[in-house]
């Protein structure tokens, strides 16, 4: 296939491609073996490294990178532990904090962890101000390791934080298309802020999670965004599951004390969308293989 065949999307899997990564997944041993934060926001069921793997053999996937999930606060032993145990196609994401200390930033590095999170979203922290605080403290903290900064927020902060992320050196990373609203279309507030900076390059995009911003079944609602972000800067895309899938029903209001249920998702539907919207070879090897090597250090 050359690099502007039309990609079918049909295919089972769609992609002929060495070193596919999913830039946004999550593990959860038994809590005997980790144990989860007092104060976490929910419990999520178990999701072993093997049933991750099982499901990336199954989708033609051979990277991975494990995003640090809130349950944990900012003890990363977990995410250690499932880099150590998948091996060399593995890297992390970690949460820090500002108590985090330098010799434990550089043995979170020495581990692969290649960026840190921000997860504004599931704490329901939207305001800017706050943000900017937050996105400065910690682009200071690891500039030395030469992480990026990933932010799970929406268009109305990113709005809000614009004029920081382009002018920080850090690299910034968006969750899950910036939690839009697909139903509102292309003209919503704040797109055009996100479309900016994927044009700058200061930030990349996780095209993940469809569920998380779409309520149409297939989540076809989603294709214009996915190609106007592609359009703005194919090098600064990335795909990602969000396996298992932490995302409770509408409506639901999480609670600890109970086992939450991952969200049933179609994960060869999702890497079968990539093609419909990257359209060719060149663009798909783009987003699956060749960003994520470049920001993850594969």
């Amino acid at each position: 296939m050359n690099e502007t065949t039309t990609l079918d999307f049909r295919a089972n899997p769609p992609f002929a491609l060495a070193g596919i990564c999913d830039c946004h997944t999550h593990v959860f041993p038994p809590a005997s073996q980790f144990p989860f934060a007092a104060n976490r926001h929910y419990t999520p069921d178990t999701a072993s490294v093997e049933s991750l793997l099982a499901m990336h053999r199954d989708i033609g996937v051979e990277r991975v990178v494990i995003v640090h999930p809130s349950p944990y606060g900012d003890d990363n032993s977990s995410l250690l532990w499932a880099m150590r145990t998948i091996g060399k196609n593995a890297r992390g994401v970690a949460v820090i904090s500002d108590t985090t200390s330098t010799e434990m930033l550089n043995t979170l590095h020495q581990g692969g962890v290649r960026g840190t999170r921000l997860n504004l979203e599931t704490v329901g922290q939207n305001d800017p101000s706050i943000a900017q605080q937050q996105l400065l403290r910690t682009a200071k903290q690891v500039a030395p390791l030469g992480w990026h900064i990933q932010m799970y927020t929406n268009l109305g902060v990113i709005v809000g934080l614009h004029e920081t992320i382009m002018q920080s050196a850090a690299t910034v990373v968006i969750d899950h298309f910036g939690r839009l609203n697909a139903a509102a279309g292309l003209n919503q507030p704040g797109f055009d802020a996100l479309l900016s900076l994927v044009r700058s390059g200061k930030v990349y995009v996780k095209l993940s999670a469809g569920y998380r911003v779409s309520e149409v079944s297939g989540y076809s609602d989603l294709d214009p965004f996915a190609e106007a972000l592609i359009a703005a800067n194919p090098d600064r895309m990335l795909w990602g599951t969000d396996w298992p899938h932490p995302f409770p029903p509408k409506g639901t209001v999480r609670n600890p004390a109970l086992i939450e249920k991952s969200h049933p998702e179609d994960n060869m539907a999702a890497i079968r969308r990539v093609a419909r919207w990257a359209k060719t070879q060149d663009i798909a090897k783009k987003i699956l293989v060749d960003n994520p090597a470049r920001l993850y250090d594969f």
